[in-house]
Formats: C-alpha cells, sequence, structure tokens
C-alpha cells in the first residue's frame, strides 16, 4: 500500500479544516432545516452584469485576458475606488483575480518567509491563519472583545508587536461579528505603525456595507497608502460569488511581485467574468444601494429578534453578520448550534470556527429573506426556552 504520510506536506497535514465547512457538512442529508449560515447574498446577481458576461460570450469573447486583467476592468476598479472610498490607485497597481480570497493568498505569498510574524485580530474570516502558516509564516493572533466592540485597539496592536512582526491583517468590516473601524480608530492603529515596516493587508469585502456611517480604508489615513495591500471583490456588493471576481491594489512594487505569483498560479481570472465585473462597476451603484437597504432592514429585525428572545448581542455595523452571546445558556458555542441543529433543525455557526474568541458566540447570517430569519428566530427562541 502507498504510503501517503511520507510525501504529503506536514504543513498541510497539520492544517485545521475550515471549522465552517465541518458545521456545514453536519447539514448534509438533513431536511425541514432552517440554516443562517451561508455568507452568500440571496439575490441574484442584477440583470444588467449578467447581460454583459452573456453578451460577451455570444461575441465569443471566449479568450485568456492579460495576466493582470482586462486593462479597462483595472481602469474601472481605480475609478470606483476614488469615487465611493477617496483612493488613488493606476491601473497598473490593480491585480484582478480569482475572487477576494485569492487575492488575500497573494498579499500573504508575496510577502511572508518562514519565522514571519502575522498579526491577525479574531475572531476573523478562516483564511488568514491556514495561508500564513503555509509560507512558514507565524500567526500571531490578538483576541478582540466585546466590551470594544470587537476592534482591534491601539494598545493591542502595540502589544503584540515584535521585530519579527512582518504584516498586520485589518478584516473589517468584520466577518463573523459586523465591526467596522471609524477614521478615528484608523488614525490611531496608523500612529503605533507609523516608524515601522510592517505592512497592512486591509480586507475589504465588506466594504460597501456600512449601516450609519461610510466606510473608511486605511489607506486612505496618511503615511499608510505606501505600506497597505487592499484586497476586495464582487461576490457581497454586487451578489457574484459565483461570478468568482475579485482583486487587489497596492503600491506597484508590490502589486508587481502579487502579479507574478498570479501568473504562475492562476494565468487570468475568468473573461467573461471580467466583462460583467466592468458593467457592475459602470452602472451597479444603485444596485448596491438597493441591496445594502435590505440588508440594513434585517440587520435591525434580527438584532431586535434576539435581544426579544434574551440573547445578549452586538448591534453589527458592517457585512451582514451578527454575532449573539451564548455561553449564559450553560452550553459551549459548538454544543448549543449542534443541539440546535439536533432539536430545532436551525442551523448557525459555532463562533469557534472565526478562531479566538469566538468560545461564547455564534455567527449568524442576515443575507436571507425576513421570512427566513423569522422562522429560525422562532426555533432558537423555542430551543433557548428549554435551557432557562
Amino acid at each position: 500500500m502507498f504510503d501517503y504520510s511520507s510525501v504529503l506536506s506536514r504543513t498541510v497535514v497539520e492544517l485545521k479544516k475550515s471549522g465552517i465547512r465541518k458545521f456545514f457538512d453536519l447539514l448534509d442529508g438533513r431536511k425541514d432545516v432552517v440554516g443562517l449560515t451561508v455568507g452568500q447574498p440571496d439575490f441574484v446577481t442584477p440583470w444588467h452584469i449578467r447581460e454583459a458576461g452573456i453578451q460577451s460570450l455570444e461575441k465569443g469573447k471566449t479568450y485568456y485576458t492579460s495576466n493582470a486583467g482586462m486593462p479597462e476592468l483595472r481602469a474601472e476598479i481605480c475609478n470606483y475606488l476614488e469615487r465611493r472610498f477617496s483612493l488613488r490607485y493606476k491601473p497598473d497597481e490593480a491585480v484582478v483575480t480569482v475572487g477576494g480570497s485569492e487575492a488575500i493568498d497573494l498579499a500573504i505569498r508575496a510577502v511572508i518567509e518562514p519565522g514571519d510574524e502575522v498579526i491577525i485580530p479574531t475572531p476573523s474570516f478562516v483564511c488568514y491563519e491556514p495561508m500564513v502558516r503555509l509560507c512558514g509564516g507565524v500567526p500571531v493572533t490578538v483576541k478582540t472583545t466585546v466590551e470594544n466592540r470587537f476592534k482591534l485597539t491601539p494598545n493591542e496592536l502595540r502589544a503584540a508587536i515584535t521585530p519579527k512582526t512582518k504584516m498586520l491583517v485589518l478584516p473589517y468590516p468584520n466577518n463573523p461579528t459586523g465591526a467596522i473601524l471609524t477614521k478615528e480608530e484608523l488614525e490611531g492603529l496608523a500612529e503605533v505603525l507609523r516608524g515601522t515596516n510592517i505592512l497592512i493587508l486591509s480586507d475589504e469585502i465588506y466594504a460597501e456595507m456600512t449601516y450609519g456611517r461610510a466606510h473608511v480604508s486605511i489607506a486612505a489615513i496618511e503615511d499608510m497608502w505606501e505600506r497597505t495591500i487592499i484586497t476586495s471583490g464582487f461576490s457581497k456588493s454586487y451578489a457574484m460569488t459565483g461570478w468568482r471576481m475579485g482583486y487587489l491594489v497596492a503600491p506597484k512594487p508590490l502589486a508587481e511581485q502579487m502579479l507574478k505569483i498570479h501568473q504562475y498560479a492562476i494565468m487570468c481570472a475568468p473573461t467573461t467574468s471580467q466583462f460583467a465585473a466592468i458593467e457592475a462597476l459602470k452602472n451597479g451603484d444603485e444596485d448596491i444601494a438597493m441591496m445594502v437597504g435590505e440588508y440594513d432592514r434585517r440587520r435591525r429585525y434580527i438584532y431586535r429578534g434576539f435581544l426579544d428572545i434574551g440573547i445578549d448581542v452586538f448591534e453589527p455595523e458592517g457585512a451582514f453578520y451578527i454575532y449573539p452571546e451564548v455561553e449564559k445558556f450553560g452550553l459551549s458555542a459548538e454544543e448549543f448550534c449542534q443541539r440546535l441543529l439536533d432539536e430545532y433543525k436551525c442551523a448557525i455557526v459555532p463562533g469557534t470556527a472565526f478562531g479566538e474568541g469566538g468560545e461564547s458566540f455564534a455567527r449568524v447570517s442576515y443575507a436571507y429573506s425576513i421570512k427566513h430569519i423569522e422562522e429560525a428566530l422562532n426555533r432558537i427562541e423555542s430551543f433557548v426556552k428549554t435551557l432557562k
């Protein structure tokens, strides 16, 4: 028998499987489950965007594009970032990627060498830590707290920095907590970083989804542009998850190196999706406004619903997730979510899937209809009554 253990990468074998995927797998074959698990818009990609992709196929535009992406698309990305977030980039500082996840991977691989430390606030999206480990880097997690509204503070950042620190990940607006950072809060972090040689990976995939105040990128803060790599994409803001469209922007000396990895690993992002993305950037602002308005309605509904049930919860300010605290019911997050699924056929994700600090919480997506959310809240309420 072939000995696979002798040939597989030890680093890969020792990686933990995604906690989100682990819980999703439990849903296989289960009927009548009401789930609030998936971080995917329940909207269909707007028709004018789909039509642009269809027309590109009808016209036979099925060829490779340039490695970095179509020039028109890169120009539109730059126009969009300046229009919406006052960020100035040139087309040769942009790389079109296969989803935002590839952009994150490129940023980490282009920078991190064995032994380098990367500061990662948690709870946060599941990919940062494994990607750092695959490069031989050392993830340094900083546990944020509900008392600080799940925001990384200057003192926490300062305490985590060592001579080996190479990069800071800023995952805001945050998945799973819904936390954001204001301009004043970013200024505080920037003051800690000035005078260091630490790069910033700013994951801004939810930048359009903020409620009550507009998103501010740390790249817009004085002295931060030259050290920041922004990753983003089209999946959330335009309901384009299946199109696999993302991008990164960074100063040219950084963008050039990330492009080399992309050239060898990917070649180019899907051509059809690039044509659709151009249309989205040019004419999709109203679509964003409509969807964000609906998410805000759902956000307020589910927030009030959890409070009425008697579950303590942080009011999210961005993305489309809410992060209720379940510890007071005498169960761990995993036990709570497992029993809720088994006994009441309602699926949410334990906070432990998102790293340190999630032991007392669960992530709930409100990228679902009000009717769907209402049914889930009813089942959660029935379950919680049995625990009191």
